[in-house]
Order: C-alpha cells, then sequence, then structure tokens
C-alpha cells in the first residue's frame, strides 16, 4: 500500500506519454527541444567528466597517500555536499560580475578603465553551470570512491607492487578498476541531481528539460505538455541506469583480503606533497569556502536587512516542512524496512524497491506528477459532492502543506530507507526469536528491541531527509501553497532580482544546516576501517 501511495506521481507521469496534449508538443519539439536535449546532454558530461577527475583523483591521495594535512581532507573534502549549486551560482555572479570584487581589483591593479582593456569570462553560460554543479557534486563520487579504497584488499594492491608497479600504474591497473562499481554508483547519482538541478540552469540561461517542465507548467499553462517533458527527462534517467549495469553485466568484484590490514602509503614527499594538498583544497575552497564567506561577509555588513522579520518567518515555513517529512520519512522507513525482514519475498522487496525509487527522479517531474493526480482527486470529489449534496468542497489536497510534504516523502524516502535499512539488518535474527519466545509479538519487538538498537540510524534517517527538504528547489517552487516561501524559495526569488545581499542570510542558514549530513558522514568513514 506504501508503494503504490508513494509511486502514483511517477505512474502518471510514466502513463502521461500517452496523452493529448494537441498542438503544444509539435510546437516544442519544432522550437526548444533540441535545446533541451543539447544542453542537458553537454552539462551531463561536463559535470560527469568533471566530478570523475576530482572525486576519484581526491579519494585516492587522502586515503593511499601520506602528505600534510591529508587527514584533515579526508572529512573536508566532503563540505561542498552542504552547498546546493544554485547558491554557489548567485555567489559566483556577484562576486565575478563586473562590479563585483574579483573585476574592480583587477581594475585596480592593471590600471583598466572600462570593459574594452580587458576581457573576463562570463559565468552565465553553459559552462559556468558544469563547474558550479561539479563543485558540488563530486563528494558523491569522492565518498563512495574513497569507501571502495579504503575496503580493497591489501594484498591485492602488494601482489602490484611485487610484480613491479609504481603507484600511477597500481592506481589504473589494480585500484580503479576494483572500485568501478562505486565510482559509477557515485557517477549515476552525480548525473542524477545535475539533471535535477533548476536553480543554477535556470539563472544562467541555460535551457534544460527541468527549465522546460517549469515554463511549460506555469508559463504556457499545458499540464499535459509538462508531464511529457517530464516522462521525457525520466527516459534519461532510465537510460543511464540501464547503461552503468549494462556496462559491468558481465564482471565480478571481490575483495578477499583483510579490510582490518593497515593500508600501505606512499610516501609522497615534499614537492608532491605541496601538489597534493593544492588538488585537494582547491575544490573545498571553490565549493565551500569562497562561497560561504562571500554569503557570510555580505550577512554580517547587512544585518538590518539580512536577518529580519521575514528571515524568521521563511526559516519557520522551512523547519516546518523539514520537521514533518524527516519524522513521516523514518517512520515509513521502518515500516518498510521492517516488513521486508519479517517477509523477505520477492513482491515485499519489490513493493520496497518502488517505493523507494523516487530518489532517481528530478524534483520537478514529482511535481508535475503530484499536482495533476491530486487535482483531478479534488476535481471529482468536488463534483461528487455538487451533485449529490449541492455542496463545493474546492481543493482538498492541492495547494496545501501536506501535498508538498507528500512530494518531499516521495523524493526523499529513499535516503531514510537506506539509512534505516542499514541499521536493523545489523541486528541479529537472534533477537528476534528471543524476544517472541517472551512472548512478545512483531510489533512490541519492534517498539522495544529494534527501535532503541537502531535508534542512532533512525535519527540518522530523519537528519538526512530534513537536510535534503531544506535545500529542495524545483518541487517546492511549483508546489508550494500561496504566501508560503520557504528559504530556498526566497533564495531563488532574490537572486533572480539581482537581489544578492537579501538572499544571503537564507542562502547562509541553508549551507550552514547543510553541514549536519557532512559530519555524520565523515564520523561514518572514520570509523569504517582504522588506517
Amino acid at each position: 500500500a506504501v508503494a503504490v501511495i508513494i509511486s502514483i506521481p511517477i505512474i502518471f507521469v510514466f502513463q502521461s506519454v500517452f496523452t493529448d496534449s494537441g498542438d503544444i508538443w509539435s510546437h516544442l519539439v519544432e522550437t526548444v527541444l533540441v535545446d533541451y536535449v543539447t544542453n542537458s546532454f553537454w552539462l551531463m558530461l561536463g559535470v560527469g567528466l568533471g566530478v570523475c577527475v576530482i572525486g576519484v583523483g581526491t579519494a585516492w591521495l587522502v586515503t593511499m597517500c601520506s602528505f600534510w594535512g591529508s587527514s584533515w581532507f579526508e572529512w573536508s573534502l566532503l563540505l561542498p555536499l552542504a552547498a546546493p549549486a544554485y547558491l554557489l551560482a548567485y555567489a559566483y555572479t556577484d562576486m565575478l560580475d563586473y562590479f563585483g570584487p574579483v573585476q574592480i581589483w583587477l581594475r585596480s591593479i592593471f590600471g583598466w578603465t572600462s570593459v574594452r582593456d580587458y576581457w573576463f569570462p562570463d559565468i552565465r553560460s553553459l559552462w559556468g553551470a558544469v563547474v558550479m554543479l561539479m563543485l558540488v557534486l563530486y563528494p558523491y563520487v569522492y565518498l563512495l570512491a574513497r569507501l571502495a579504497f579504503l575496503e580493497q584488499s591489501v594484498c591485492t594492491l602488494e601482489a602490484s607492487r611485487s610484480l613491479g608497479c609504481n603507484p600511477w600504474s597500481s592506481f589504473f591497473t589494480t585500484a580503479l578498476p576494483l572500485a568501478r562499481p562505486s565510482i559509477m554508483a557515485g557517477l549515476a547519482l552525480a548525473l542524477m541531481e545535475t539533471l535535477n538541478d533548476f536553480g543554477t540552469v535556470q539563472y544562467f540561461g541555460v535551457n534544460t528539460f527541468t527549465t522546460g517542465i517549469y515554463r511549460t507548467w506555469l508559463g504556457m499553462g499545458e499540464r499535459a505538455a509538462a508531464a511529457q517533458l517530464a516522462a521525457f527527462l525520466m527516459l534519461f534517467i532510465l537510460v543511464l541506469i540501464v547503461l552503468e549495469r549494462w556496462s559491468r553485466s558481465q564482471s565480478r568484484y571481490y575483495q578477499t583480503g583483510n579490510v582490518g590490514q593497515h593500508l600501505p602509503k606512499y610516501n609522497l614527499g615534499w614537492l608532491r606533497g605541496i601538489l597534493a594538498w593544492f588538488a585537494c583544497f582547491l575544490p573545498i575552497a571553490l565549493g565551500f569556502l569562497i562561497p560561504s564567506g562571500y554569503l557570510l561577509q555580505m550577512t554580517l555588513n547587512n544585518l538590518s536587512e539580512t536577518l529580519d522579520d521575514d528571515f524568521w518567518s521563511l526559516a519557520n515555513h522551512s523547519f516546518l516542512c523539514a520537521i514533518a517529512t524527516a519524522f513521516i520519512a523514518m517512520v515509513i522507513a521502518l515500516i518498510l524496512a521492517y516488513g521486508q525482514r519479517l517477509q523477505p519475498n520477492k513482491a515485499m522487496k519489490t513493493s520496497v524497491r518502488v517505493a523507494a525509487m523516487g530518489y532517481a527522479i528530478p524534483g520537478s517531474v514529482i511535481a508535475v506528477g503530484t499536482l495533476i493526480p491530486l487535482g483531478n482527486f479534488d476535481n471529482a470529489v468536488d463534483a461528487w459532492m455538487r451533485s449529490n449534496f449541492n455542496i463545493s468542497t474546492g481543493l482538498l489536497l492541492s495547494g496545501t502543506i501536506l501535498t508538498l510534504i507528500y512530494a518531499y516523502l516521495v523524493r526523499f524516502l529513499a535516503v531514510a530507507l537506506s539509512s534505516v535499512e542499514s541499521s536493523l539488518n545489523k541486528i541479529t535474527p537472534n533477537l528476534d526469536d528471543a524476544s517472541r519466545s517472551l512472548g512478545y509479538g512483531t510489533t512490541s519487538t519492534l517498539v522495544k528491541v529494534h527501535v532503541p538498537m537502531m535508534w542512532g540510524g533512525l535519527l540518522t534517517a530523519a537528519m538526512l531527509v530534513f537536510v535534503d527538504v531544506m535545500k529542495e528547489l524545483p518541487a517546492t517552487l511549483v508546489i508550494r501553497p500561496f504566501n508560503f516561501d520557504t528559504l530556498a524559495i526566497r533564495v531563488y526569488q532574490y537572486a533572480s532580482d539581482e537581489r544578492l545581499i537579501q538572499a544571503s542570510a537564507p542562502a547562509l542558514a541553508i549551507v550552514l544546516v547543510g553541514i549536519i549530513p557532512v559530519i555524520l558522514l565523515s564520523v561514518r568513514i572514520a570509523k569504517s576501517r582504522s588506517i
């Protein structure tokens, strides 16, 4: 039942392919669809290459190489996860603008008087969007690649060295192929987030499927065409998943060594150590330190404009939605995971996987798939009440906070489920048998035995969902009730109006909240293996 309820938006988007949208679809094909496909493809290609180079390279350096600061970089390389790409886009646009601090400083140093005296790259472009997304999404690849390197067999690495492999050849011939499944999983997550992005590409004027769905829905008022664009975007996602799995369908990856052994590290020396330090520090500086510091400076310099009553009202809205969604997602994830534990049959496992597939679907797609069926339901109830009781019920669900929270659940339930499943699977089934032998039923066993033992995993699941909801923009922009803005919405609105000073405090609040899962992930990595 939960799987059916959660999957309604996704099923609706799929079936919308067969809906007649009139002439609007042919108009989109003739005018903008090629731009959507082309820009989305180049965006994915650029971001994919960038996150692989940065994520895999830094993961190898901090895991297998010894240089000054490597232990600090292990966790700090995750910091860009705290900042959504659209916040970097707004901050860097203001910094690199003609009247921004960077160009003002360059003109004062070199004596330039006008823009005709020099050339400066335009960040509001496709390549600018690639860089912004690359800086905040590389931690997906870094995180999974580092875990893969930590779990690799020491015997395998020592065998490669005994065969004459230097550090470079050992990396390319042994470590990298063994880590390929993890790297591809991280890359898939990064590309899904790339296709989900709205704030960055819209601000930079890059036409992608996400911006097209928003314009078709709100600009043209064509719901059917917006749903078909959403289905087309989902096709991109499915192709990504199928290609990745097909590429390694005949491959098997096993680690046969003792993962508790000490990993031998390469001593880089002072010159290579300096280069490695800069290679790790640069993504952190560009993806977190510089934009966060710039936002903090603007907030502190304009406290009367930034921390006003409006800010606290927006923060209250964001926290309300995030806390409610996090609690409900934690409960639903616990029900699904426990149900799968009690009845591990194929039907149950399939249902759980269906309920968790929303994370692979962009927020704009979920928004379309949520509003249209709920709107149809509201209209059907209203029509029935009018015909039978001459009473108009109006819109019961559409345009309410409940609809917004429902869309969040569809999008982020998988985040909670993965954490809850991980914690529940660590509890031995013998405890279930012992509890039942003492007269406890399945529900009592869950409440009195399992929940206390997996409390940390439940809190982690709730916290991750909380942070994701705080940062979510595309679905919130479409679904939110009237006069119910969140921090993310207000940052987008202020930045669109070129009012970055007013946007600095909400943006900084989102970044600060986003640091919480970074700390949790860092602790988990540190405990995964003693090195």
